[in-house]
């Protein structure tokens, strides 16, 4: 059924001239199924890019806002309009907006996993990929705001000696990671490479042997002639891994105290095979972005790429 359902779409995306553009934490049938699978600044840059009529973002909704964004003459669907971040719901709006005019003098860095209002109240936008690059762009002297995730934040911070006024938002997925077990399992297995995402607490990062987004772990897992991983990221991740290396062993890191050791975005996993093809036959749900809020966010969404291309840009003085 599977494959009869996957060949059924893309009969049905070809009819259509609908691309699909997926996250690495989906599960491995859709990934399997998608034109282009990326981390979540690679979905940016190739849904600003995309030529196709409509544009499928099998991921969370602010992935699909970032590209409706960049790309707004494309109709842009996802396979369920509830797919949304623990990122996002930490960082309402209103709250947000207060905080960036009691500081309206600092830089305000947000981290793509936003809302695209909260985009367009953002100076720069980053990504876990970008971010250091980013920062590193920002004049000493310039305060800056950091937000939504903390964890992300404070590594960064630390790694680029740049203080920060954090927002106390997290990834509900990231933090579920147990320093305390991730530790006796780096005693079970000594030969094994950790590797993190920056979203993970400070007690777990302490264990990596490489930190980095989720495009650079899968390299680190390609390139590194390692037998054995400790991955201390999202599951979907894994299909890609494998693929890129049947010889290696993969363990996920432990979470909290249960006996389970999975790790599941419970938000990327409501995709499934099934509402992709609804999407495409029904050209529903699709998502909209005011054109007030896509002008402003577009503006943080694109310094963030000219500045990871290594283009200058131009910092505002204040936040009006």
């Amino acid at each position: 059924m599977g494959y009869d359902l996957a060949q059924e779409i893309r009969e049905l995306k070809k009819k259509k001239n609908v691309t699909i553009l997926a996250h690495y934490y989906e599960d491995g049938a859709i990934q399997d199924l998608a034109d282009h699978v990326g981390d979540s600044y690679f979905l940016a840059q190739k849904g600003q890019q995309e030529k196709a009529d409509i544009i499928l973002l099998a991921g969370v909704v602010f992935m699909a806002e970032s590209v409706k964004i960049l790309n707004p003459t494309k109709t842009v669907l996802v396979p369920d309009i509830n797919a949304g971040c623990s990122l996002v719901d930490s960082s309402p709006f209103d709250k947000y907006y207060e905080w960036r005019r009691k500081n309206p003098e600092a830089i305000a860095v947000t981290y793509i996993n936003s809302s695209a209002e909260v985009k367009a109240i953002s100076d720069v936008i980053i990504t876990s990929s970008n971010a250091e690059k980013i920062i590193h762009a920002i004049p000493r002297e310039r305060k800056i705001l950091f937000g939504p995730d903390q964890h992300l934040g404070n590594y960064l911070s630390k790694k680029l000696n740049r203080p920060m006024e954090m927002w106390n938002g997290s990834c509900q997925v990231h933090i579920l990671f147990n320093a305390r077990r991730l530790h006796e399992l780096t005693m079970e297995h000594p030969d094994a490479v950790v590797i993190a995402h920056p979203e993970c607490e400070d007690a777990v990062l302490k264990y990596a042997h490489v930190i980095g987004s989720t495009s650079r772990l899968l390299e680190e897992v390609t390139k590194n002639p390692a037998k054995k991983f400790i991955v201390a990221t999202e599951t979907g991740i894994f299909h890609q891994m494998k693929k890129a290396r049947s010889d290696v062993q993969l363990i996920q890191a432990p979470v909290e105290d249960k006996g389970c050791l999975c790790n599941d975005c419970p938000f990327m996993k409501l995709n499934t095979l099934e509402k992709i093809k609804t999407a495409i036959e029904t050209l529903k749900p699709q998502v909209h972005v005011s054109e007030d809020i896509r002008k402003k966010a577009e503006v943080s969404l694109e310094r963030m790429l000219k500045l990871a291309r290594g283009e200058s840009v131009q910092w505002p003085e204040k936040f009006i």
